[in-house]
């Protein structure tokens, strides 16, 4: 137990050492506090960005999610997250330029910029705070179980603990102790889950053996539609969508558009995204898959525990505690992230509103940084539900967000009108959803909700077009494009109903079908290199 303690003692002060010296001045202007005046290069841009968009859910939501589902849950995950680097190119260069252009600090600034309208821009922040609370409830909740499991703190301490030295480092470094702390807790993570997969894998033979043993007791989990036959069609195209509308719209990887010191940048983040979100998500969910051999019959929440509780047993003390911090750094790089751009929100586009002038230090963000911490952490301490579903819920909720930043980017004249009723709808709709006033019918909320949002936002835009008289012979440039129909053929080979409910063959311990979304992965990177060097837009229209 002494061994445990020393290595998460010594593992934490290393982080507030990084943020410390890393810290900004109290008084701070805010473009230096949020944003570190705009000048962060590629190793430092992808390195937050991975770290902060790779969080609790990663780690322990996704072995979770491997051990009730398998080998089901990787591509949605791996090639999923991954062809939403795509966005980086779609709106990131635009926010960027926007950003720089009209000293844009936060997401809602970027919306009232684009659209002249205050109360879409107050709409905007509200549903990013409210629905960010929950994602921010993750990180807690998942530090309470790694703790848990490895030292025998009690979860509710193990959440104060974590919450607590994120608090200390964000509040006082801002965005630049945020991210070189990101840079560290990123790659401990993956180094300490590269390790958690060889522990595991050697205790049980080695990975092929490993596996050859859950594929003769359990090969549903091997196969589509999963272990809890949960990922039909449906649900497969769902998750997949959703990853692509909610991940740029999470506050914290919205923000990190505005702090790249130019295009490039962004360009060679997005290329390398695709590789990292391959290799990094089949660790969690392979640990996830073997984690059966030692524990075969948990249920529900108790499966989000199973990367502690196998490293716990199986390993030494020394061991446990150190991939064990993989978890936490996962945790506590996205909600540092989240803690600084909902204080930045809430100092620049909420604040304002109250005392009628912007603020110009970040002693208010600092500030918001403590309540806002409190809140995730009064949500943790009782889960309402498993980490996947608490994060599909929220996740939904800003993907509604998508086409108003979207068709505000793009579009040559655009109308606040559209926006706020699309993300009325959106919303709205979402909602009865979540009280089962209506059913999916097979797919995610999610699916029902985008679609509503689009078709809501584009009948409101064509009304108003209409009344000005701009309508007549309207056709988009994009749908001249060829790089449009190359990423939507990438994304519909995605779609590989024709493997559905087959586990063989396998090669080197798992399904071949695996290893074809490997292959998809490199041939969207391929396709993104071409589009760079074609310096082609895809969508501009202004």
């Amino acid at each position: 137990m002494a061994v445990k303690i020393s290595v998460l003692v010594a593992y934490f002060l290393v982080i507030l050492c990084i943020g410390f010296i890393a810290r900004t001045k109290l008084k701070s202007p805010p473009e230096t506090y949020f944003l570190a005046d705009r000048q962060f290069g590629t190793l430092i841009l992808l390195g937050t960005m991975v770290a902060t968009n790779f969080s609790a859910f990663t780690v322990f939501g996704t072995s979770g999610a491997g051990y009730r589902d398998g080998y089901a849950f990787f591509p949605i995950m791996g090639f999923g997250t991954g062809f939403m680097a795509l966005t980086f190119w779609i709106l990131g260069r635009k926010i960027w330029q926007v950003g720089r252009d009209r000293g844009v600090v936060t997401p809602p600034e970027l919306v009232r910029a684009l659209y002249h309208s205050p109360v879409l821009s107050l709409i905007f922040a509200v549903v990013m705070i409210i629905f960010t609370i929950p994602y921010l409830a993750l990180q807690p909740m998942a530090a309470g179980y790694a703790l848990e499991a490895l030292i025998g703190l009690p979860y509710v301490y193990g959440c104060l603990l974590v919450t607590v030295i994120i608090v200390l480092y964000t509040i006082r470094g801002g965005i630049r102790a945020v991210a070189w702390t990101d840079m560290f807790q990123g790659l401990m993570m993956f180094l300490l889950l590269l390790a958690s997969l060889i522990i595991v894998a050697s205790h049980h033979g080695g990975f092929v053996e490993a596996h050859q043993k859950l594929f003769s007791s359990n090969p549903e989990l091997f196969s589509r539609p999963g272990g809890t036959a949960k990922y039909t069609y449906g649900i497969w195209f769902s998750y997949i969508m959703l990853w692509f509308f909610c991940d740029p719209m999470f506050p914290q990887l919205f923000q990190r558009f505005f702090t790249a010191k130019n295009p490039n940048v962004i360009a060679r983040t997005m290329l390398f995204y695709p590789l990292i979100c391959t290799l990094v998500f089949f660790l969690p969910i392979s640990v996830g898959v073997m984690g059966h051999l030692s524990f075969p019959d948990l249920l529900g929440k108790e499966a989000d525990r199973i990367l502690p509780m196998t490293l716990t047993l199986i390993s030494g003390d020394f061991m446990a505690a150190l991939v064990l911090a993989a978890g936490l750094a996962a945790l506590m790089s996205t909600m540092d992230s989240q803690l600084l751009t909902m204080s930045s929100i809430f100092s620049r586009d909420i604040l304002p509103l109250i005392k009628k002038t912007k603020s110009q230090t970040s002693i208010s963000g600092r500030v918001f940084v403590i309540f806002l911490s409190i809140a995730g952490l009064l949500l943790a301490l009782k889960p309402p539900a498993t980490i996947l579903q608490i994060a599909t819920q929220t996740f939904t909720g800003l993907a509604v967000l998508f086409p108003t930043v979207l068709f505000g980017l793009y579009l040559k004249r655009v109308y606040s009108a559209a926006a706020i009723l699309s993300i009325i709808a959106g919303e709205g709709l979402m909602l009865l959803f979540y009280f089962k006033v209506l059913s999916g019918g097979g797919v995610l909320p999610v699916v029902w909700v985008m679609l509503a949002t689009f078709v809501v936002y584009l009948a409101v835009h064509a009304v108003k077009m209409q009344q000005e008289g701009r309508l007549a012979m309207y056709r988009p440039a994009w749908l001249s494009n060829g790089y449009v129909y190359l990423f939507m053929g990438v994304f519909i080979l995605g779609m590989d109903f024709w493997v559905w409910n087959r586990a063989t063959p396998m090669f080197l311990g798992v399904p071949a079908w695996i290893f074809y979304f490997v292959l998809l992965s490199a041939l969207q990177t391929g396709g993104m290199v071409l589009l760079l060097r074609s310096s082609s837009s895809m969508f501009d229209e202004k």
